[in-house]
């Protein structure tokens, strides 16, 4: 949602392709809005500021083209790419496979697009595609091929999960080479509520090799210089696709040819390819993405500190390692509360694990709260036994602790419960669950010891 902030940076990258004389820089899915924008769609207000940001990007885009992702208002609304070259809007391209599950819910907003257009940008024939439409084994990129494109630039908002990249570079990869063209991949990066986006930009060609890649949770400007020449020559003696196609075409999407720039200058310098090797360790990316995670919640939440409430276990100690990672030392505070039940290891082991770190722990022990909670009910439970009540009145006095402090100085409180507890109904609503983010609650238990001993190396 934040338009302004997104496209300033949008115009920063913009330059920065431009001096490098890049023919096309291209931005993600929904670039200016943020993804998933969900109901802010509905107020005309965003609607219109995502249009005069996406103009304002097009008029930055002297002697470069510019693709970059935005709502298309008109009678509906559509997931759409802008394509602006020399500060003019050249077309619009409007998404054609619409999501509708998991995280995704896009069919609730936007009407499909029904066109596949090919762009002749520098001489260059680039077909665009958003997303979804390249999942698709026969889809706007099989119609686009069929009209002569020689690259296809898919601009997406794809979530993180373990082993996505993996299956990304298959996907690309796969497409690339069953319609003999080079395949571009770009991603978005950063957190966005409880979902992550990785980045890990790809470029294949059609032989299936990847030109180009870039880093992974990290934002950067990708460049690479393409060899129209060889996938032409290349070209010259392929077979029929892999992937068989419609007899009518027309029932994918329209196709049409739009000229923007036929000349193709010479004597540019070369631009350098980013070649990230792409395998992160399994456990190394999940880390990096709950890190990623943990900080823009916080950052677009408007926290400047985290608050953890450390018992001496591991799921603590995850939390709070992730935390300090994503946040740095001095804007976590842990806080041990020790009853009459604490072992002095679990004292021990969260004050070694706060000094590891270099990060402040405050000790509140919650004896007299205890005590008191007893003394008040004991004429009401008298004549029971002891069960889960009396049990959980520890996490609900160390929760309640934790979200007078939070009241108090305005830090958020980071919960530690992993999946494995949550899918079991092992926590204590008003207890261990209270808090503004739930770092690891995606993570079963087996994977918390993974990372931590990742994270120890």
């Amino acid at each position: 949602g934040d338009i302004k902030g997104n496209t300033a940076k949008i115009i920063q990258y913009l330059e920065q392709a431009r001096e490098l004389e890049a023919d096309m820089v291209a931005f993600p899915e929904l670039a200016i809005t943020g993804y998933p924008p969900e109901d802010l769609l509905f107020k005309t207000s965003f609607l219109k500021d995502n249009v005069a940001a996406m103009e304002h990007v097009v008029a930055a885009s002297k002697g470069i083209a510019v693709v970059v992702g935005y709502v298309k208002m008109g009678t509906d609304i559509s997931n759409a790419a802008a394509l602006g070259y020399d500060g003019k809007l050249i077309d619009v391209y409007e998404k054609m496979y619409l999501p509708n599950y998991g995280v995704f819910d896009e069919d609730r907003y936007f009407r499909s697009g029904t066109v596949c257009p090919v762009y002749v940008v520098n001489g260059v024939s680039v077909g665009l595609g958003i997303c979804e439409d390249i999942w698709a084994p026969v889809g706007p990129i099989t119609v686009q091929k069929k009209a002569g494109a020689e690259l296809i630039v898919n601009i997406n908002a794809s979530p993180f999960h373990a082993g996505k990249g993996a299956e990304r570079a298959e996907l690309i990869s796969t497409r690339a080479a069953d319609n003999g063209l080079i395949v571009a991949y770009l991603n978005c990066i950063g957190g966005q509520d409880e979902l992550v986006f990785d980045g890990d930009s790809m470029v294949s060609d059609a032989g299936r090799k990847m030109v180009a890649r870039g880093p992974a949770f990290e934002e950067s400007l990708m460049t690479v210089d393409l060899d129209i020449d060889e996938l032409l020559r290349s070209r010259s003696g392929e077979p029929s696709p892999v992937v068989e196609t419609p007899t009518n075409l027309q029932e994918i999407g329209e196709s049409k040819t739009v000229h923007v720039s036929d000349y193709l200058p010479q004597d540019r310098k070369p631009l350098e390819h980013v070649r990230s090797d792409g395998s992160l360790d399994p456990v190394e990316e999940v880390y990096r993405a709950l890190v990623m995670g943990t900080r823009d919640y916080l950052v677009k939440t408007g926290f400047s500190k985290a608050l953890i409430g450390l018992s001496g276990g591991i799921d603590s100690a995850l939390t709070t390692t992730v935390a300090v990672d994503a946040l740095g030392p001095e804007n976590v505070v842990g806080v041990a509360m020790p009853s009459r039940f604490s072992s002095e290891g679990s004292i021990s082991d969260s004050q070694e694990l706060a000094d590891n770190l270099g990060m402040e722990l405050w000790e509140v022990p919650i004896e007299p709260a205890h005590t008191a909670f007893a003394d008040m009910l004991e004429s009401h439970f008298q004549g029971t036994q002891p069960n889960v009540a009396e049990e959980n009145v520890q996490a609900r006095i160390r929760g309640n602790i934790l979200m007078t402090i939070s009241n108090k100085f305005g830090w958020m409180v980071l919960t530690t419960g992993n999946k494995s507890e949550m899918a079991m109904g092992y926590a204590t609503l008003y207890g261990d669950m209270a808090g503004g983010f739930a770092v690891i609650k995606d993570v079963p238990k087996t994977l918390v010891y993974q990372l931590c001993e990742w994270r120890n190396q």
